[in-house]
């Protein structure tokens, strides 16, 4: 849906992308990830022909991108765009209308959406009197109105409460099972880890992580497992060759939990094979990092480096 090759992007002393490339597949739900300043809204602005890059390319569904696709695209910025006077209804049409659509489908297709998210009462309101959350969901409506195939949703639920978010949540999938494809840029990481297909991370204006999301939580399994047990007379120690104790969390009277890294070579039924017949398992679980962790650790390995070569 999306090929981007090579961006780099200057503002005066500050470069916020530096040959930056990667591509969102089409279908997909495409996390876009990265600390504060990182270069995620200039790309997402470069994508949305608000700026353009100082040099590479941007392709959007094979062609070169251009003006004639900005109807295809809907954006969902961080910091909103509504008109705090004008009546929401009234504002919904004139947003959808600008992004081609007639004064009546725009109108049937609002009203639908209205029903769909309990907002008819909402039309003769105004932006200013309502809260950030019920903001949020109008801005949200006018994102997606007219049907775009590609919607890009900048920190989608800031505002909501856990309720609203979750609905959120269920238009986004509907919207993608529906054959859009969508960008996601946010700091909630649970989001990403529930929501996406494919995450690039970018860092201080360079790509530092791109693929798909199962791959690269693959790619930092430790071969690490948690064990909890039922109590037992011995303690459990490392065993050279087999597994070490990373962590031991004891409940008196209830269970014991082992973190254990396993061996080269060794595999959990190994660990299994000596640990059942000294203890009664109750659970295991291999400890996969979390997007989090991955971000933190990416993002911390670059700003050591740094570190190191200002130094130098």
């Amino acid at each position: 849906m999306l090929e981007i090759r090579n961006i780099v992007k200057q503002y005066a002393n500050h470069r916020a992308l530096d040959d930056v490339s990667t591509h969102v597949e089409k279908g997909s739900i495409f996390g876009l990830l990265g600390p504060n300043g990182a270069g995620k809204t200039s790309l997402i602005r470069i994508i949305n022909q608000i700026t353009a890059p100082d040099s590479g390319e941007v392709y959007f569904d094979g062609e070169r991108l251009n003006p004639t696709h900005i109807g295809r695209i809907g954006y969902l910025p961080e910091e909103r765009g509504l008109y705090k006077k004008m009546e929401i209804g009234e504002q919904m049409l004139y947003l959808a209308q600008l992004k081609g659509l007639s004064r009546k489908e725009a109108t049937e297709r609002i009203k639908h959406w209205f029903e769909k998210m309990e907002m008819q009462s909402w039309w003769h309101k105004k932006v200013e009197d309502l809260s950030k959350g019920m903001q949020q969901k109008v801005q949200f409506v006018a994102t997606v109105v007219h049907r775009p195939d590609l919607i890009i949703l900048d920190e989608p639920f800031s505002g909501f409460d856990p309720v609203n978010v979750n609905i959120i949540k269920e238009e986004i999938l509907s919207l993608n099972r529906s054959g859009a494809t969508l960008i996601f840029s946010t700091h909630r990481m649970e989001s990403v880890e529930e929501l996406c297909d494919h995450i690039v991370l970018i860092n201080k204006s360079k790509k530092i992580l791109d693929g798909k999301l199962s791959d690269i939580k693959n790619a930092y399994r430790t071969n690490t497992y948690r064990v909890e047990h039922l109590p037992s007379p011995e303690p459990i120690s490392a065993v050279d060759g087999l597994f070490t104790l990373e962590n031991t969390v004891e409940r008196p009277g209830e269970s014991t939990t082992l973190t254990v890294k396993i061996a080269e070579g060794k595999t959990i039924n190994d660990v299994l094979m000596y640990l059942i017949p000294r203890v009664q398992i109750h659970e295991l679980k291999e400890v996969v990092p979390s997007i989090h962790d991955i971000f933190v650790q990416q993002v911390t390995a670059r700003a050591a480096h740094t570190l190191i070569e200002t130094h130098e």
